[in-house]
């Protein structure tokens, strides 16, 4: 799987999440101040081009970090077809899967321990989208929320 990483700032958090996606098999596709020439290293830059490469297909799925994980969450969410779930703990992961198709999981810098990151990734990876009709009539309404010219700014 292509999975597009970006971060702000470059942490043992960063470095080890990488590490543990390349043993996984992953493919990493680095933004931000985890990539060598990137110079747009803010999170509202690092984040939403790990959001708009997945909403492109140039990944499968993203990860992006910042102090809290607030700001990356608002900056890959203006993406359409983003769905940026910031978790704390491997049940949120899971759900965020499970109900919300997240498709990048956002991580803070301050609150995320290595331990719980590797449980995290561990659930975020393991768990599929519910397919249940209700749950996909959910999904339809946020891409219809999308599209919607009552969210848009002119």
């Amino acid at each position: 799987m292509k999975i597009a990483i970006g971060s702000d700032e470059r942490t043992n958090l960063t470095d080890r999440i990488v590490e543990e996606l390349l043993q996984r098999g992953h493919e990493v596709i680095p933004f931000g101040s985890l990539a060598e020439n990137d110079l747009e290293v803010d999170w509202p830059l690092s984040c939403s081009k790990v959001a708009l490469a997945v909403a492109t297909q140039k990944a499968d799925e993203g990860i992006v970090f910042c102090w809290t994980g607030t700001g990356a969450s608002i900056a890959a969410n203006k993406v359409s077809g983003i769905r940026a779930a910031l978790c704390h703990d491997a049940e949120t992961a899971r759900g965020a899967r499970i109900w919300n198709h997240a498709n990048v999981l956002v991580l803070s810098l301050r609150a995320t321990t290595e331990a719980i990151a590797k449980e995290i990734l561990d659930a975020w990876f393991t768990t599929p989208y519910s397919e249940d009709e209700w749950n996909i009539l959910q999904m339809e309404r946020i891409r219809q929320l999308e599209k919607s010219a009552l969210f848009q700014q002119s």
